[in-house]
């Protein structure tokens, strides 16, 4: 292929993405409210009895967002965050990472929190952690090699997804660095790289039935 031909192939491509997104942005800024309080109740519902959520020892989740239409997850962050640490000797409460958007430059880390009031408003009005706890002390860093034992889920944001589990993000590119990063990153802990599920959630109106 030419290089004239590639140029007006990738601006067709991302021409294509961006009428995509903007027909979905209307299509959910329109959604009925009573029928997206049932999908966001429905959906978390099927989250948390999935056998791959009641067996994971730690979590990667987003904090919905209004005004970018997502999913809630209150519910899910809900359920990590207010069981019982331990019964017996044992640890049942699920570790929970949470996104911190670093800049505008599409790097974001994944942070430990222990409680909702760890989170705060960021300049883009998300709710995220600060890298520092309210002692001053860093945050649990999926990024700086901690080793994180047992299955892990992540719950992962975007405006679509097809039945293939191709994601359509917001613009932003946050999740795409961060998923490459990981996938790419040393293995951690006794050397092997811990198993990572994604969930993706999504009110009807995003679900493609194909995305390239």
């Amino acid at each position: 292929m030419s290089t004239e031909a590639s140029i007006l192939s990738s601006t067709l491509y991302f021409s294509k993405k961006g009428s995509l997104r903007s027909k979905i942005r209307r299509e959910l800024k329109n959604m009925d409210l009573i029928q997206r309080s049932k999908e966001d109740d429905a959906i978390q519902s099927i989250v948390l009895v999935a056998p791959w959520f009641k067996s994971s020892k730690s979590l990667f989740a987003y904090v919905s967002c209004a005004t970018l239409q997502e999913v809630d997850t209150s519910r899910i962050l809900s359920e990590c965050l207010c069981s019982p640490a331990k019964v017996g000797y044992t640890e049942v409460r699920k570790k929970l990472y949470v996104l911190h958007l670093e800049d505008r430059k599409c790097n974001m880390r994944m942070l430990k929190i222990s409680s909702i009031n760890d989170l705060v408003a960021s300049s883009m009005n998300i709710l995220e952690p600060a890298p520092v706890d309210c002692d001053g002390n860093e945050r649990e860093d999926v990024g700086k090699g901690y080793y994180i034992k047992g299955l892990l889920g992540c719950s992962s944001a975007g405006l679509a997804f097809d039945r293939s589990g191709r994601r359509l993000g917001h613009i932003g590119g946050y999740y795409d660095v961060f998923l490459k990063n990981t996938k790419s990153s040393p293995r951690s802990g006794n050397g092997s790289n811990p198993f990572l599920l994604h969930c993706h959630i999504l009110y009807s109106p995003a679900a493609l039935e194909r995305y390239n």
